[in-house]
């Protein structure tokens, strides 16, 4: 299983108590949300708009940095053999099982709580299977391009070409093909891991499985407005449980299992475990140590 704790990053999330250096740091009105990008994408919104469909995609993340989408499929469709020249693409399953065959890897089965990732230049192929649709939430790179080992239909653009020096598999930094939220969340609760988990790892790209009780933080502090990132934006999906964001010139969010919440570049926000039992928030951004600028002084957070 891939986990690995990035700097600083279980306090950063937790709202702990920081120690760093005052400096002077721009910050001007915060980012104006732009489609396709909401503070808050409820699951059971998406899926009422896309409902009497069984195949559909709604995109939901396109910046800069990263793109994601949900993605419905009914059994037996798919994604046939393909490769992405130059960037990382992973899928979280929400729904239903899903059957992927990787290159160097094999074949590997995931159903809800998987996380699987391909690398770049490493032909992949996948298709819903058993009885019910699949849905997935689904990211690349920004401006990722998809090469497909047979031809596109006539007018699709696509020329046949040779790709040489092709590096197949490299996953790096311990990243692997599959990690489950199941073993993920077993292991932080029996102690085995601590902090935050990184599950992905791209130099354009992270994720990171943030878990946690709100039992166990400090009474919540409604004047607190937590931090900011400077040069992207960062959004989140919900594992599990619920997630508290107060967002700047939002207000306050309450998300839950499947909903996606985005937050743009230089805007405070202060993601807390909420209600009662566990609660997994999945963070995405274009930097795999991104900056996170606090007010001077924190106080007890």
């Amino acid at each position: 299983m891939n986990v690995r704790l990035p700097l600083a990053a279980a306090t950063i999330c937790t709202g702990a108590a920081l120690l760093g250096q005052t400096v002077w740091a721009p910050k001007g009105a915060p980012a104006v949300y732009k489609g396709p990008h909401k503070p808050h994408t409820k699951i059971s919104e998406v899926k009422a708009k896309h409902a009497g469909h069984s195949d559909w995609r709604e995109l939901v993340v396109d910046d800069s940095h990263l793109r994601s989408e949900y993605v419905q499929a009914k059994p037996g469709s798919g994604v046939k053999r393909a490769i992405h020249p130059d960037t990382r693409e992973w899928w979280v399953v929400l729904e239903g099982e899903v059957k992927f065959d990787i290159e160097s890897v094999g074949t590997v089965m995931a159903k809800k709580g998987g996380i699987v990732q391909v690398p770049m230049q490493t032909f992949f192929s996948w298709e819903a299977v058993g009885d019910k649709p699949l849905l997935m939430f689904d990211t690349n790179i920004a401006g990722a391009k998809t090469l497909y080992e047979t031809d596109k239909s006539p007018g699709a653009g696509y020329i046949p070409v040779k790709f040489t020096g092709r590096e197949v598999g490299k996953f790096l930094h311990g990243n692997k093909a599959l990690v489950t939220y199941e073993e993920t969340a077993k292991a932080l609760e029996e102690g085995k891991l601590k902090g935050t988990i990184r599950l992905v790892q791209d130099d354009r790209g992270t994720a990171n499985f943030i878990y946690g009780y709100n039992s166990k933080l400090p009474p919540l502090d409604e004047k607190y407005k937590g931090h900011y990132h400077p040069e992207a934006a960062e959004y989140w999906l919900i594992m599990s449980g619920k997630i508290r964001y107060p967002i700047e010139k939002v207000g306050v969010v309450i998300a839950e299992e499947g909903d996606v919440v985005y937050v743009p570049p230089s805007t405070w926000h202060a993601p807390r475990w909420w209600g009662d039992g566990p609660s997994c928030r999945l963070a995405m951004n274009g930097y795999p140590y991104i900056s996170h600028l606090f007010e001077p002084d924190l106080g007890n957070h």
